[in-house]
């Protein structure tokens, strides 16, 4: 089934590009029909670095823009899309969501709704998680993303009962995205390369650009595992 892909964290700094960068290229490389999708207008890093195929959105909670998210349903009901969300996008979403009753009509169009919700594992981290999870309940299905280049050390969570019966109830799907090595990381960044060019990327050294193809197969190992692009791997 089409699926929108809401790429959140609705925190700044917690890792949602270079997440959103990594699944639009395990698209690519598995050959999956998708349309990516940026919506961050302060900083568009996604469309600047996947510039010849990715197309741009706006979230509003201003009444004269609402519809400028409209396209995003539009083209999922072709294939699915990829969203990065903005920081502090929450509202503006569940408005666009809740006044065109898009989970009603993403039924009747054979469209799902999916939140991949990136977290440092900080405190107020892990409570817009509990936010977004409360709001949209059972109705949107939402992935946790531990993002160990951020932090390395979850036990805090994994130890937080009242965060635990929120994972429990509402089967809270938990994957970890692995650490990019910082000097690729910061050249991909600086040079605003795509992975496929990162892969092959000179400068890097034979060893550099195998850390590169580290990262990425333990990152698609973590979004096969959820089971929502691809069959799910044991």
């Amino acid at each position: 089934m089409p699926t929108i892909h809401l790429v959140d964290g609705e925190k700044g700094g917690v890792g949602k590009s270079l997440f959103t960068r990594t699944m639009i290229q395990y698209c690519l490389d598995k050959k999956i029909p998708f349309v990516p999708v940026d919506t961050d207008r302060s900083n568009p890093d996604v469309a600047e670095v996947y510039k010849n195929i990715c197309k741009y959105a706006v979230f509003s909670e201003n009444e004269r823009q609402a519809d400028k998210a409209d396209k995003i349903f539009e083209w999922a009901i072709e294939k699915p899309v990829i969203v990065n969300l903005p920081a502090q996008s929450h509202r503006a979403v569940q408005g666009w969501i809740d006044s065109n009753q898009l989970i009603e009509l993403g039924s009747s169009q054979g469209v799902m709704f999916c939140k991949w919700f990136v977290s440092t594992g900080g405190y107020d981290s892990i409570n817009l998680f509990a936010q977004s999870v409360n709001t949209y309940g059972e109705i949107i299905p939402h992935i946790l993303v531990r993002n160990l280049g951020l932090c390395d050390d979850w036990e805090h969570i994994e130890s937080d009962s009242n965060f635990q019966k929120i994972v429990e109830k509402y089967k809270i799907k938990v994957i970890d995205f692995p650490k990019l090595a910082y000097k690729e990381r910061n050249i991909i960044d600086q040079n605003r390369l795509t992975f496929a060019e990162a892969r092959e990327y000179k400068e890097f050294g034979i060893i550099g650009r195998q850390r590169v193809m580290n990262f990425l197969k333990l990152a698609y190992g973590a979004f096969e595992r959820v089971g929502i692009w691809y069959e799910k791997v044991e």
